[in-house]
């Protein structure tokens, strides 16, 4: 019994967070768990989720309170970067605490050519393998275990350099975890804002982690996909899922504007199929399809308790510029001094940048993270509540900002349900065809198009975009 000085630590059990939709399925909870019977497995939406004993899975874990990153009694992003870098001499509400940002890309070597943006995040990865400021690396990579990607450590530049560019697809932390724990070393770990609040999580418990994770390598997020997005680019391509063996979500072109994404498709006889996503039914990023029910109640885009965050410029002329461009905010001084050095060397074209390019860059996640997320802590919810560092309210949103908000939060829930209907009864078109409508209406709301766009400018109700 705690003592009456000593209040009770809050507990919470995976159910109820898988219940309430918030969780992301980083395999923290497996990872912390050290149990046989409890692992991470795929739901009937292709969403990784912890799974296990009844009695792991539903007991309220004080452990598990404290370090699952949508917990909402697990120290927060503002908290967490205040603990790691105290003496940051920025600090912005979007962005949060930092040395220095920048915009540029690698200038030495394949590392842009090799990678979706401007090549930064290998660059980084490699060099503190170079400098054996790192034995390991742990990062998203090519799978071929049933998966399409999955974590792995990388201990040379080749290795990084195979993992290189952008996974829109579901991969879980526990197996890294685990192998940073038994095998001696000092570890980077590359992530999603999510994920490296998780890692950070976790460090705070144990001791053998702490010690171990030197770097945490972020990237900036709009938000994580199932992996039947995938499977919707298969049916899209006339292919069938089981026979494709890469997936190249955004395959680069230096004659075209990097914004303008294709995807790729390989399949086991090396035949290579490719559309833009604009062709896709559900291409467009910003209406939401296929995202994970936990990504509506994050308000962290640029993973503000790493040490290093990478994201894309999309602003002109960066936006154009097919060889893709980076952003790059830095919080540790130990690699601003190497960003520092390797400009001075000219091995990194970089520009400093304030906090307002950020935000210009990453103008529609903020909305969506901060204004949307305000929004959508108004509606009424059962199970947990999320703690966020954005109060509830709807505030000057117009009514047609509260209806893109709205449709966007919908189209990204019946996107799972529909897909598995269509899955289910083997009529890709009966998703696809929703899909369409679902796209026209989103895209009526907010870019004015097609007749929805029309009747709401004739009602004076003017749209922005997303």
């Amino acid at each position: 019994m705690p003592s009456a000085t000593e209040p009770a630590q809050p507990a919470i059990s995976p159910k109820a967070m898988l219940r309430s939709g918030l969780c992301i399925g980083c395999g923290g909870c497996v990872a912390q768990a050290g149990r046989g019977d409890v692992h991470m497995a795929w739901n009937a939406y292709g969403q990784l989720q912890p799974t296990g004993a009844r009695d792991w899975l539903e007991t309220p874990s004080p452990t598990l309170a404290r370090t699952c990153p949508f917990s909402p009694f697990a120290r927060d992003e503002d908290d967490l970067a205040a603990g790691n870098f105290p003496a940051a001499p920025n600090r912005d509400w979007h962005i949060g605490r930092y040395e220095a940002a920048y915009v540029g890309h690698a200038a030495e070597n394949a590392f842009r050519a090799q990678g979706s943006s401007g090549g930064m995040v290998s660059w980084v990865a490699t060099e503190l393998l170079r400098r054996g400021l790192v034995d390991g690396v742990a990062h998203v990579a090519p799978a071929d275990d049933g998966a399409f990607f999955r974590y792995v450590v990388s201990r040379s530049p080749e290795q990084i350099h195979a993992g290189a560019k952008s996974r829109y697809y579901p991969i879980e932390l526990s197996g890294v975890i685990e192998t940073i724990r038994t095998v001696p070393g000092r570890y980077a770990v590359v992530g999603i804002p999510c994920f490296i609040k998780a890692v950070h999580l976790q460090c705070a418990q144990d001791p053998v982690l702490a010690e171990r994770i030197a770097f945490t390598l972020g990237l900036f997020c709009g938000h994580m996909k199932s992996a039947r997005f995938v499977e919707s680019f298969a049916w899209q391509m006339d292919q069938q899922i089981d026979a494709v063996e890469k997936v190249d979500y955004r395959l680069k072109n230096a004659d075209r504007p990097a914004n303008w994404y294709t995807a790729q498709l390989t399949d086991r006889s090396g035949e290579k199929r490719v559309k833009d996503w604009w062709h896709l039914a559900d291409g467009d990023w910003g209406a939401g399809f296929f995202q994970s029910p936990a990504c509506n109640f994050c308000d962290d885009v640029v993973a503000e308790t790493a040490d290093i965050a990478f994201g894309d410029a999309w602003v002109e002329p960066y936006a154009s510029d097919g060889r893709g461009t980076n952003v790059v905010i830095v919080r540790s001084p130990q690699l601003k001094a190497i960003l520092d050095e390797g400009m001075a060397q000219g091995r990194l074209a970089l520009d400093q940048v304030d906090h307002e390019f950020i935000r210009q860059t990453q103008a529609a996640g903020f909305r969506q993270r901060r204004e949307g997320l305000a929004f959508r802590l108004t509606w009424p919810r059962l199970g947990i509540r999320p703690k966020k560092r954005v109060a509830p309210g709807a505030e000057g949103l117009s009514l047609r900002r509260k209806l893109i908000y709205f449709m966007r939060y919908q189209i990204s829930a019946w996107s799972h349900r529909m897909f598995w209907l269509a899955r289910r009864l083997d009529r890709p078109g009966l998703y696809l065809g929703w899909a369409r409508l679902a796209l026209s209406t989103y895209h009526g709301l907010a870019y004015s198009r097609g007749r929805i766009g029309q009747a709401m400018d004739r009602m004076g109700l003017k749209g922005r975009e997303g």
